[in-house]
């Protein structure tokens, strides 16, 4: 029996707290410990049947108890002490507001945000990232606002049948019980010939806000109302729906919201689209199409998450033809214009549209996840700069943290503060130090609790007998791809075994994530180590948890005592479950990819071999395996289980320098302040710049590429001269003049090939210009090290409003 009308009923809290709506839709509460206790405190029962969300609570709360709490002066005291503390988080300077910057403000638009399990807009690592970083940036006072989808469905829930077979279930959300407004305003977009109506909802983050673009609205068609049903739901064709409203309808929403961003940093390419909007505002205001790219480029930062080309979104033609066409007419342009935008030189049979190719050419700034994904994006998109070499492709790496008091453990965070400091959050390397000190038996004690903690919580879910409180535990916890191999372990089911039915030095797994509904292979992996859980060779010390979410993860992370990470290299961008667990005192076990490949220094756990030379994907998948288990059987087991009064202290000798090494560096405070400093803000100056006075300097700096692409035919190094103090050159200079050109002497080591190995690059002054359009120039350089060494000489355009030398992808060597 369904009723024919539905509405809400707003809860009846009495007026003294009245403070509690707000803080209850202000998602700060859920980084900040004291005011998560004041809700648990109102009514524990409440808390517990709310799944701890304080919205619903609020509505859970029975009359009987508010008349309790009106006579609780505790109470009153520290709702008291929580307003004024969000007022604070608000609108206090923080680290940002110390600073002299060009920088007022950056949106950073993302397909899902991961801020807390009770607002379900995420599927995995690419949204708890995107979650963190709104969060630091909120702690750290970074002008930023934040674009992303309302999914009226979410992600799915994940729920195994009798066969261990992932099924997915599709609850739907009702956007009013959640942590959100609604602000009022509505855009329109034109999505595939339908004027499609969208919301626009507000998330309150700390001070940040998070805008979600919302298409079920009343006279939208069926087929309008459908594209945010689902997080990473349908067709490649739903995907592209999904990404106009997300780019496009985004870029109108903040315009409609009275925003003018500098900044437009793009999360992966799934929001890619906003560029082309930006284009289209500017040409409308006057701009040559290629004016417009300049001056939309200068403010655009892009973030690439993937290491395979497989990951990135891709759309046939024909979906272009029919979405675009009417939007480049717009423009000014024909669609091939756009067409080329994702389109790169070395693929001349592919066809289909490259998310990533248009985020890189549409920001001036791009960036990989960590040191060894942005070497891996390098040589990936290399390709769209023919010249230059791979080390030197404009994509740099700004390497993942994460948003610490999110995740770690109240009882670590008491730990650290009494060893580091009160803002061990924010120390610095030298602060950290003081990890070292921790006591042994104190660490000891909490991650015993730790433990157990996990264990009841697998025992309330799924079983009274499952797990051992005192065994050593190690957790693995992702997304089910086939390259993160979850299923490595079960290659040896002997060697397992072993371990988990020892007696005297038991091991124990705990494995949890979910496969996409469209991914076979991840299915039957999750499948595979589910059976084998249920088998009776998983002897109660090897469980799979339904239904991961946030809260899953979080109680992984605190009672861990190892957390298992088996890609295959270089497959992995980076791997953030791997901070979590280490800054709640887990130690690695991990193949050196993603952060871990430039965190592990042999004292902080452990490193998998990688047979990346072995072609054999059978037989590299072997030989990793038995490394992982050689690990386990020598080192790991024996390293937990070797006590002298009753604590290993050799084990917690290893927590604390992994605090003292990662603490410093993998946190989401110190990722923030590095997109600032070194993307927002030159982005930012060089944006405003560009945009001045009518976009003045975007059409010059347009005007100049013309002129050197059409030139550079014409450039040449005719050629080199070694002399007693360095080399001189003689250089064809096409017509431009010396200012447009860098001459660099190119001088390093060289292989067995006769490749440069790490080359230095010298500046070079002209010294001669000669009449007939050709120039002299001349440098210094001194052999950086014995051995085989070799020198040459090339040319770049040169520009001061270029990122980086190598941005049009144009070079002469000789």
């Amino acid at each position: 029996m369904r009723p024919i009308h539905r509405f809400r009923v707003e809860p009846s809290i009495p007026s003294a707290f009245s403070p509690l709506t707000r803080l209850a839709r202000n998602l700060r509460w859920s980084w900040n410990p004291e005011t998560r206790q004041l809700f648990a405190d109102l009514d524990e029962t409440a808390w517990a049947a709310s799944g701890q969300d304080p919205v619903r609570q609020l509505e859970l709360i029975p009359a009987s108890r508010w008349a309790e709490l009106e006579a609780d002066g505790d109470i009153a005291s520290r709702l008291s002490a929580a307003d004024a503390a969000l007022d604070a988080a608000i609108a206090e300077p923080r680290w940002f507001q110390g600073r002299t910057s060009p920088l007022s403000l950056v949106a950073y638009f993302s397909p899902e945000f991961g801020l807390s399990e009770t607002l379900a807009q995420y599927s995995g690592g690419l949204g708890i990232l995107a979650g963190d970083h709104l969060k630091a940036a909120s702690d750290l006072g970074v002008p930023l606002v934040a674009v992303g989808l309302l999914y009226r469905e979410g992600y799915f829930r994940q729920r195994l049948s009798a066969d261990s077979w992932q099924d997915e279930r599709f609850p739907p959300q009702d956007p009013s019980g959640l942590a959100m407004v609604s602000t009022g305003q509505q855009i329109q977009v034109e999505v595939g010939g339908e004027m499609v109506s969208v919301g626009i909802w507000r998330v309150d983050v700390g001070r940040v806000p998070l805008y979600l673009l919302d298409t079920a609205q009343p006279g939208n068609s069926e087929a309008a109302i459908a594209i945010t049903d689902r997080l990473y739901g349908g067709d490649e064709e739903h995907r592209l729906r999904q990404e106009i409203i997300l780019g496009i309808g985004g870029v109108r929403a903040l315009r409609a919201l009275g925003l003018q961003p500098q900044v437009f940093h793009t999360n992966e390419g799934h929001a890619g689209f906003l560029s082309l909007e930006r284009i289209r505002e500017q040409v409308s205001s006057g701009l040559l199409w290629t004016e417009a790219i300049e001056a939309v480029r200068s403010g655009g930062v892009f973030t690439t998450h993937t290491p395979v080309p497989a990951g990135i979104d891709r759309f046939p033609d024909d979906l272009l033809v029919k979405y675009f066409t009417g939007f480049a007419r717009s423009c000014g342009v024909s669609l091939d214009d756009i067409r080329a935008l994702g389109r790169r030189p070395d693929e001349g049979n592919e066809t289909r549209f490259n998310m990533a190719v248009m985020g890189l050419k549409l920001a001036a700034r791009a960036n990989g996840v960590a040191a060894l994904h942005g070497e891996v994006s390098r040589t990936m998109f290399q390709g769209l700069w023919p010249d230059i070499p791979a080390d030197e492709v404009p994509i740099g790496s700004i390497t993942n943290g994460v948003h610490a008091t999110t995740w770690i453990a109240p009882e670590i965070t008491a730990l650290l503060a009494d060893g580091v400091g009160g803002d061990w959050d924010g120390a610095n390397e030298e602060a950290w130090q003081a990890a070292n000190k921790i006591d042994s038996h104190a660490i000891w004690s909490v991650r015993n609790a730790g433990r157990a903690k996990l264990v009841k919580f697998v025992r309330d879910r799924m079983g009274d007998d499952l797990l051992d409180p005192d065994a050593l535990t190690i957790g693995f916890a992702r997304r089910f791809a086939t390259y993160k191999r979850a299923t490595l372990l079960l290659s040896q089911p002997e060697r397992l075994a072993a371990m988990l039915t020892s007696s005297d030095r038991p091991v124990q797994f705990v494995f949890a994530g979910k496969a996409h509904p469209a991914d076979q292979p991840g299915k039957e992996m999750i499948q595979a180590i589910d059976r084998f859980a249920r088998s009776v060779g998983g002897h109660r010390r090897f469980v799979f948890l339904q239904d991961y979410d946030m809260a899953v993860a979080r109680m992984m992370y605190h009672g861990a005592d190892v957390w298992l990470n088996n890609p295959r290299r270089p497959q992995e961008a980076c791997g953030t479950s791997g901070m979590k667990a280490a800054l709640n005192g887990a130690l690695n076990l991990s193949i050196l990819d993603g952060w871990w490949d430039e965190a592990y220094d042999g004292r902080n756990g452990w490193a998998i071999d990688s047979a990346e030379g072995e072609l054999d994907t059978g037989r590299r998948d072997a030989i990793e395996a038995g490394s992982l288990f050689r690990l386990l059987e020598d080192e790991v087991v024996p390293l937990f289980y070797d006590r002298t009064d009753g604590v290993p202290h050799g084990w917690l000798d290893s927590v604390r320098h992994g605090w003292a090494s990662i603490g410093p560096v993998f946190t989401a405070s110190r990722m923030v302040k590095d997109y600032t400093t070194n993307l927002y803000e030159p982005a930012a100056a060089s944006s405003t710049r560009l945009n001045a006075a009518g976009a003045s300097g975007a059409k010059t700096f347009s005007a100049w590429k013309t002129k050197v692409r059409q030139a550079w035919p014409g450039v040449a190094v005719h050629s080199t001269e070694l002399t007693a103090t360095g080399i001189r050159a003689h250089v064809g200079l096409g017509g431009l003049a010396i200012e447009d050109l860098l001459v660099e002497a190119v001088h390093g080591p060289v292989d067995a090939d006769g490749e440069f190995v790490r080359p230095t690059m010298a500046a070079m002054t002209m010294v001669e210009a000669r009449p007939d359009g050709t120039a002299v120039f001349a440098g210094e350089y001194s052999p950086t090290v014995a051995g085989a060494y070799g020198a040459t000489v090339r040319v770049l355009p040169n520009n001061s409003e270029s990122a980086t030398a190598a941005e049009l992808g144009l070079a002469r060597w000789r």
